[in-house]
């Protein structure tokens, strides 16, 4: 049975980490949990385009059955100019033919879909909403398009990068658009930490990205500004605004990950987070807004 609730859906990205949303997100259509308001950062935005269209699997297989696929994934495809992940073959082929994407259910979906970009001249992001966006498949790519595994994706005159850059969890843009409650799903542990990048990786920042400073800047400060929204996310979660559903252990798969195994697993912890979670997502949902208020007004 369909059911439908009042409340926004916030996907971390995470490249490949993104196994761990998918399952979470397929125990929520299995259950009939449909939310009206999606928003994802990098690989958030690909899995939530998945949920909207309502592709139970979709997500896992086009991971599990083309991760060894050179055309998908490789070093040859970023040697090319194509981007370490080949998005012509997953926007094309995997999409029009191999694993065809519901577009008719996807674009048609009352449900609000947004994907979020960093723009590489400013710095800050872009949201692009699938009702108000000329190319909403462009803006995603845009926004899962990693910075030196990806090439920047031009859209509306403006040059784009992955929106975990500027925007790790968009979960304050769902509050400006008028939902109070918000689904979090995070692809890290409670308590983990983004450590400093090594001074290769800074070097190799400022050194593709000279002509974009303020890029450059939120590059450079990405770990400290992830680690102070995981606290805020802590604040958020603990006076009731947001249901936070995480890994409850260590996430030790890399952002190329290859192994299928490993992948299959951490598809496996998001399903069973999930329905070891829907007692509690559930009365977190039906929770009246007046109720919500009060709570919040206590913890004041």
């Amino acid at each position: 049975m369909k059911k439908e609730f009042n409340a926004a859906l916030v996907l971390e990205g995470g490249s490949l980490r993104c196994l761990f949303t998918a399952g979470v997100l397929d125990v929520f259509m299995e259950q009939g949990i449909w939310l009206p308001y999606v928003i994802g950062v990098s690989a958030g935005s690909l899995s939530g385009i998945n949920y909207v269209s309502g592709q139970i699997g979709r997500t896992a297989k086009i991971n599990l059955d083309y991760i060894e696929d050179k055309r998908y994934l490789g070093i040859r495809n970023l040697l090319t100019g194509k981007g370490i992940f080949n998005f012509d073959f997953l926007f094309g082929e995997i999409t029009e033919q191999l694993i065809p994407l519901d577009k008719e259910t996807f674009y048609h979906s009352p449900t609000r879909y947004l994907a979020v970009a960093t723009c590489c001249e400013d710095g800050t992001p872009r949201y692009f909403e699938k009702d108000h966006c000329s190319d909403i498949m462009l803006a995603a790519r845009a926004s899962s398009s990693m910075p030196l595994l990806a090439r920047m994706v031009e859209l509306n005159g403006e040059h784009l990068l992955d929106g975990g850059i500027s925007m790790p969890v968009a979960y304050e843009k769902a509050k400006k658009d008028g939902y109070q409650k918000r689904v979090l799903i995070l692809t890290r542990e409670h308590g983990y930490q983004k450590k400093q990048p090594s001074s290769a990786i800074l070097t190799a920042f400022e050194k593709a990205y000279r002509q974009y400073p303020h890029l450059v800047e939120k590059l450079l400060t990405m770990p400290k500004r992830y680690n102070q929204m995981q606290k805020e996310i802590d604040l958020l979660e603990k006076k009731g605004e947001l249901f936070v559903i995480r890994p409850e252990f260590p996430v030790t798969i890399s952002r190329i990950e290859k192994d299928r195994t490993k992948l299959n697993a951490l598809y496996q912890e998001g399903r069973k987070v999930a329905e070891k979670q829907l007692v509690a997502l559930n009365r977190f949902l039906e929770q009246h807004p007046s109720s919500l208020e009060k709570k919040l007004a206590s913890s004041l």
